[in-house]
């Protein structure tokens, strides 16, 4: 094989890896939504204040979170195309030990595997689709983004047929997409190693780094902080949508659990929506741009949500929801081009921020909830999404690029 043709074959964009890998998040991440959805039964099960249901959110983030980075550091070191198996090991666990937990203190343990397998997954998994890319990154981000938001909102629901009627232990019906996951994953595994012998076979200058932004260390290091300030943003709102919003409804409208299960789901397909969307404008007009819109763009919506009825308050969630998903893939890929070569650390450390700051959020918000109401939750963090105008600091990395291209 030529090198020219071995380095097309090693840079083109393999669309079926990436809906592989995007259908494998759909199941890892559906198998996570459930625990949040079915937080209403387990806090009558075993009669826990919002508190108590928050610090369950926290282990199994703060889990995942801690761990994340440290995966992504080791796998750019020595990569393992078969540690995504094992992350989906840790979830299989974790989802029979939470079907069948006696006690409040069994949960936090077994939401521990959850957390571990999510840790293994998610910078493991992102790697598959940065490899499988190409020239298309945002894209790309967006349709493994697509995978994780689809099971997120398609998780509730189940639980709300699965789960909700008939009780907890049948929790353990979701490990049938923890088992296809595992047998999918052997197949990633198998093209990841591939990829890598064909990598190693290439050309030193085949795969040289050529998109290095020309910007200072500390620059770097300045823009990361404002990036990851911006998850926090983003992702403490989120833990009120997805830790409370069916709380939320039941208490002001007085809806019942299933119905306001329902509202979630829709919540949770629009930012799955959301997420496709920013992806592809992100490739095309610029990721800074995206995430700017993203994230402060929401704040008209979210600072309306408190106080508005049932009818539009869903459809105040479906346009918040769209919006505000749409920065992930963008702050991901953008942060990846500002690390090249780092791939794992970025992503490690940008989900597992991701998830800590929503265990995190989650925890507090449950403990304000006890303190004062739900709906004081949801007017505190309507301000969040204005945080999104810090984004004017970051550097315009993309027409860097493009003149270094030109010299």
């Amino acid at each position: 094989m030529q090198p020219s043709t071995t380095s097309q074959i090693a840079t083109k964009t393999v669309f079926p890896i990436l809906f592989t890998i995007s259908f494998t998040h759909l199941l890892n991440d559906l198998v996570q939504a459930v625990l949040p959805a079915v937080y209403p039964l387990i806090k009558t099960n075993f009669r826990l204040s919002f508190t108590q249901i928050g610090l369950i959110t926290l282990t199994v983030q703060t889990t995942a979170s801690l761990l994340q980075p440290f995966v992504g550091i080791y796998a750019d070191k020595s990569p393992k195309p078969y540690f995504l198996v094992l992350s989906m090991v840790f979830v299989l666990s974790g989802v029979a030990f939470v079907a069948f937990a006696p006690s409040y203190l069994t949960i936090l343990i077994a939401v521990c595997f959850l957390g571990i397998g999510s840790a293994i997954f998610h910078p493991e998994a992102s790697r598959v689709a940065y490899m499988a890319a190409g020239d298309r990154r945002g894209l790309a981000q967006s349709i493994f983004q697509l995978g994780g938001n689809t099971g997120s909102a398609i998780g509730p629901l189940l639980a709300a047929l699965i789960v909700m009627p008939y009780g907890q232990y049948n929790l353990i019906w979701f490990s049938i997409a923890a088992i296809l996951g595992l047998v999918i994953l052997i197949q990633i595994g198998n093209w990841y190693k591939n990829h890598l012998n064909l990598k190693a076979r290439l050309p030193v200058q085949a795969t040289a780094i050529v998109d290095k932004p020309a910007l200072s260390s500390k620059r770097v290091g300045f823009s990361v902080f404002i990036l990851l300030m911006l998850i926090f943003s983003k992702y403490v709102y989120l833990a009120s949508m997805t830790s409370y919003f069916t709380f939320y409804l039941i208490d002001k409208f007085h809806v019942s659990v299933e119905y306001s299960q329902i509202h979630l789901f829709i919540f949770l397909a629009a930012v799955a929506i959301g997420t496709v969307l920013g992806g592809g404008l992100g490739d095309k007009y610029g990721r800074k741009y995206v995430i700017w819109i993203s994230i402060l763009g929401a704040a008209p919506f979210t600072l309306m949500l408190p106080y508005a009825d049932l009818f539009w308050t869903g459809i105040l969630s479906v346009l918040i929801g769209v919006i505000i998903s749409s920065a992930f893939s963008a702050i991901l890929v953008y942060a990846q081009e500002l690390m090249p070569g780092k791939i794992g650390l970025v992503s490690g450390l940008f989900f597992g921020f991701a998830f800590g700051m929503g265990g995190l959020g989650s925890a507090l918000l449950g403990k304000l909830a006890d303190q004062t109401s739900i709906n004081y939750v949801f007017v505190v963090c309507s301000f969040l999404p204005l945080i999104g105008i810090i984004t004017g600091l970051l550097p315009n990395i993309e027409s860097k690029k493009v003149k270094l291209k030109q010299v």
